[in-house]
């Protein structure tokens, strides 16, 4: 007996392998046209942190904040957007969203270009700490970078903000002069005109953003659109139905809009507020689910999604179907948190990522492309800021660690100027931990220069 399997006929394996259609696919569902997994996908069904990379051509959206509303499993506002030339972009910052960028497998440094739609706490709140901490953990050679509108008075706009920040901040920022720092406290603040409509605010590595205003009750609020690659994202902010949203959001791969469902008086009641009270909220500052829908018709995305929505289950359907209404086409929820989008120019594919409850830290990000490793000294020692009093009166160490053992401890730091190491003196796991993003980076541009050459 021969050990060559008897293959199956030409016309069986098409039949059964693919279906007898390309790909290996029928054509399904009404709302699925273009809806499909990318080809880097390490699980179609949930996106793990930390476990796939994208392609060269994709972008990534990432929901990491998705309620007006603070609660578990809802942060306030937060959408990541990331690009396959390893760059990245966030829309708002909203209080408690920092939690599931850690959960998301991102260093904190590796948190810059923030983009805030307007002042409402619930879209800004999480920038103090990123701004502490990234700063600690290792944002010490370039500046934080936060763009945003003016206001109808100076006191109004986001460069304002930024100066209160500051100084709100003051103490936690000296007391953190005896760590590595360098450019760590440098804020790069772009202010821009919110009357400006179709303004182009950020251009750089194939990457545009511009802006246009949003009704929100207060002048100063505005909304973006990322273009990168032949592949383009909208997300408004808050506010009621604009005009403007059309006209720049033509064309839009994803757009993303708020949503609040018209179950007021039901929503009062669970929220525990006065009905007129929420009523009022939405007609003067939001997006009711049939204007959502509405706006995404005139538009015409290839996905439309909605987020800053309570995600509940007496809410869901409702949302839904006033959607709806206008809206036929491709639908998602972006919320809760965790939702993940890949988009590349022929598909795009929703998740839900599965973030960890406890997640630690990942190390901090930085570029070794000058072959050189560098931590700055600190600019203050702990004597500087701490009297000799204060200090007499901690317990001797030799008091609690247990007799045999005795770490080597640090109370100065160990350098007279900055420590400067080469790469190739490194450990690899520590060039592995720290280098993760600019290895992804040169593999970038390695892939463009192969591709430019070929042409």
């Amino acid at each position: 007996m021969s050990d060559t399997p008897e293959w199956s006929s030409p016309e069986e394996m098409n039949s059964t392998l693919s279906g007898g259609v390309p790909a290996g696919r029928w054509k399904e569902g009404l709302l699925f046209e273009g809806i499909n997994p990318t080809p880097n996908l390490r699980s179609a069904s949930n996106w793990f942190p930390r476990s796939e990379k994208l392609g060269h051509d994709e972008m990534q959206i990432i929901f990491m904040g998705t309620a007006p509303g603070i609660r578990p499993g809802q942060m306030n506002t937060s959408i990541f957007v990331r690009l396959g030339n390893g760059d990245s972009f966030i829309f708002d910052i909203g209080e408690g969203a920092v939690a599931n960028y850690v959960a998301g497998g991102f260093a904190l440094n590796e948190l810059n270009n923030i983009f805030l739609t307007h002042l409402h706490v619930d879209h800004f709140g999480s920038l103090p700490y990123i701004y502490m901490f990234g700063g600690y953990a290792g944002r010490w050679h370039e500046p934080l970078r936060v763009f945003g509108p003016s206001g109808s008075e100076e006191k109004y706009g986001v460069a304002h903000m930024i100066k209160g920040m500051q100084m709100m901040l003051e103490w936690h920022r000296d007391a953190f002069e005896v760590f590595p720092l360098n450019q760590a406290w440098d804020i790069e603040v772009t202010e821009f005109d919110f009357k400006d409509n179709g303004g182009v605010i950020y251009d750089q590595n194939g990457v545009q953003v511009k802006h246009w205003e949003r009704s929100h009750c207060k002048d100063g609020a505005s909304a973006y659109r990322l273009d990168w690659n032949g592949l383009s994202v909208v997300w408004t902010g808050d506010g009621r139905p604009n005009m403007l949203d059309v006209e720049f959001s033509e064309g839009a791969d994803v757009y993303i809009t708020e949503n609040q469902t018209e179950l007021l008086s039901i929503s009062a009641g669970v929220q525990g507020a006065p009905p007129f009270l929420l009523r009022y909220t939405v007609d003067t500052h939001h997006t009711p689910g049939y204007a959502a829908g509405y706006m995404a018709n005139l538009i015409n995305p290839r996905l439309f999604m909605t987020t800053h929505m309570p995600f509940d289950s007496y809410l869901n359907e409702e949302s839904v179907a006033e959607i709806r209404h206008h809206w036929k086409g491709p639908f998602h929820f972006g919320a809760p948190d965790g939702v993940v989008v890949n988009v590349n120019k022929d598909d795009i594919w929703v998740r839900e990522g599965i973030l960890p409850d406890f997640p630690n830290a990942k190390s901090p990000q930085q570029d070794f492309s000058n072959g050189a490793f560098v931590v700055p000294k600190p600019r203050k020692r702990r004597e500087d800021m701490q009297n000799a009093e204060i200090r007499s009166t901690e317990v001797p160490t030799e008091n609690y660690y247990p007799e045999g053992y005795h770490p080597q401890l640090i109370f100065d730091w160990p350098t007279e100027g900055d420590l400067v190491a080469p790469v190739e003196a490194m450990p690899e796991a520590l060039i592995n931990s720290f280098g993760e993003n600019w290895r992804y980076k040169e593999s970038y541009r390695k892939h463009i220069s192969q591709l430019t050459a070929k042409d």
